[in-house]
């Protein structure tokens, strides 16, 4: 394995998602907004190079917050926990992960976090493909809060900077992103 620095990651992980999972064109996102362009993320972090980039790249951004795991809600942070996960224990520095549910599940043990068991007390980082309104991200934070888990930091692999990092700034939770939107449109 070739060792490279976080710049020249960064710099290839633009390339494939600008090649790759950007789009020129109208459409609604989410949110209910309209946007000029789509940031299609999941067709790179679900790539090998893109989910182990990101994987990667945030694993060095929450290096020192001293977190006990990492997810986010489903589906954007699905594939980005996966590859956290077994990259971390790859690099013998295993990271728990997990994943939230929009809703609880109907049957079962009916839980909303899906994951290994988190102690109340216990600090984690969300995470999420694309932010725009930070919604799904907050919403995540108050399923987590409610389990008595603090959440220290919020990272994004593209900020759409359309309030995201208001949003999360209101739940006291600072987010970090790897790319904005500025990044696509030069």
């Amino acid at each position: 394995m070739t060792t490279t620095t976080l710049a020249e990651d960064k710099k290839r992980l633009l390339e494939i998602l600008k090649t790759q999972a950007f789009f020129k064109e109208k459409i609604t996102l989410s949110s209910g907004k309209q946007s000029d362009f789509y940031i299609d993320a999941r067709r790179v972090t679900l790539s090998p190079e893109g989910s182990y980039l990101c994987a990667k790249i945030i694993l060095e951004l929450i290096k020192d917050d001293r977190i006990d795991a990492i997810g986010g809600p489903t589906l954007g942070a699905d594939p980005l926990a996966g590859a956290i996960a077994a990259l971390s224990f790859q690099a013998k520095k295993p990271v728990l992960t997990f994943i939230v549910r929009k809703a609880p599940k109907p049957y079962g043990k009916q839980q909303q976090v899906e994951g290994p068991l988190l102690n109340p007390g216990a600090r984690v980082a969300v995470i999420d493909d694309v932010a725009t309104s930070g919604k799904s991200l907050v919403q995540s934070i108050d399923v987590l809060e409610q389990l008595g888990l603090k959440v220290v930091k919020a990272v994004c692999i593209v900020d759409r900077k359309e309030g995201a990092v208001e949003a999360l700034a209101g739940k006291k939770c600072p987010l970090v992103s790897i790319f904005q939107s500025s990044d696509f449109l030069k």
